[in-house]
């Protein structure tokens, strides 16, 4: 696989948010949902995946940084550590070649058989190979088999379900449906990991990899972990005061208005914002309209003489 600071097209300096940013802007480019006429796009879109795998893991990413591992993370060299020249490292000290009086003492001076003495070391079990002067030759261990491709889900979630996490039904390629939790913290774009529900193979099934898409809401507005509204009041809930009902993702509750209150008033209700990354929620935020009566006449015949002789653009200078 490339160099993943390569595929997120970040440099190896990138922070977590420059990462997360770009596999972000990359997934919804290269999403096969949106390329179906691009047959690349799905393999496109499962190495950036990858990519942001690797990195978004810090240990996973400080390995790759030392080239521990390579890009799929597997060990970029298994025998790292051994040593180039071969050689024992007597008395602690540094790694050398043999020589011939290393082997003093053994009984066989210049015309002792090497390969008898490493039979000898190593339990008669050497095998003598063309090229290696009675060393035991080393089978390399064939890669493990591969598992099956992963396959691409895209999960539409209202805006309401995503704020309050609202478990959401998702049917498989298999034809198989399964119910999901959203996780913390979920926005347009999250990505969740369906272990083991790809397509199979030799080493096993890949897995499901699903897109969540957060749609808008008509009177709903995310600002952070807080969810914005603008309520509607009467000019007589406002002057008199009242109780009123308040949507919420929840569902409807009662707001008490206090008499004389202004429009722009915002009133705020505890715990029902946007679920947060640890598992809490936001508030949300509710912003009082005053509004006219639609037949103002019988008002004015009310308000006729009257004149308000307050000035409330006085604290804006004016």
């Amino acid at each position: 696989m490339a160099d993943p600071y390569q595929t997120l097209g970040v440099a190896r300096t990138a922070s977590e948010k420059e990462i997360k940013s770009a596999y972000r802007k990359l997934a919804k480019e290269l999403h096969p949902d949106r390329n179906k006429d691009k047959p690349n796009a799905a393999e496109r879109f499962s190495d950036v995946t990858k990519a942001y795998d690797l990195l978004s893991d810090k240990d996973k990413r400080a390995q790759f940084d030392r080239g521990e591992i390579d890009g799929d993370g597997n060990p970029a060299n298994p025998f790292a550590g051994m040593g180039g020249g071969g050689g024992f490292r007597p008395g602690g000290g540094g790694q050398r070649g043999f020589r011939p009086e290393d082997f003093q003492g053994f009984g066989g001076g210049e015309d002792m058989d090497l390969g008898d003495l490493f039979e000898g070391l190593f339990g008669g079990g050497a095998r003598r190979s063309s090229g290696m002067g009675g060393f035991g030759s080393q089978r390399r261990r064939p890669p493990p088999p591969r598992k099956g491709a992963d396959i691409n889900y895209r999960l539409a979630v209202s805006f309401i379900d995503a704020a309050a996490r609202k478990d959401q039904r998702i049917t498989l390629a298999d034809g198989k449906t399964i119910d999901l939790k959203l996780p913390a913290g979920v926005e347009d774009g999250t990505q969740m990991r369906l272990k083991g529900k790809g397509q199979e193979g030799p080493g096993g099934s890949g897995d499901g990899l699903v897109m969540v898409e957060v749609g808008g809401h008509p009177f709903y507005r995310r600002d952070g972990d807080n969810i914005r509204m603008d309520l509607p009041i009467t000019l007589d809930e406002a002057l008199n005061g009242a109780k009123v009902k308040c949507p919420t993702v929840d569902g409807p509750v009662m707001l008490t208005i206090k008499p004389g209150t202004n429009g722009g008033t915002v009133m705020r209700l505890k715990g029902k914002g946007w679920s947060t990354k640890t598992g809490d929620r936001g508030d949300q935020l509710v912003t009082l309209e005053i509004q006219m009566p639609e037949d103002i006449e019988e008002l004015a015949k009310r308000l006729e003489g009257w004149q308000d002789s307050g000035n409330p653009r006085a604290k804006l200078g004016v």
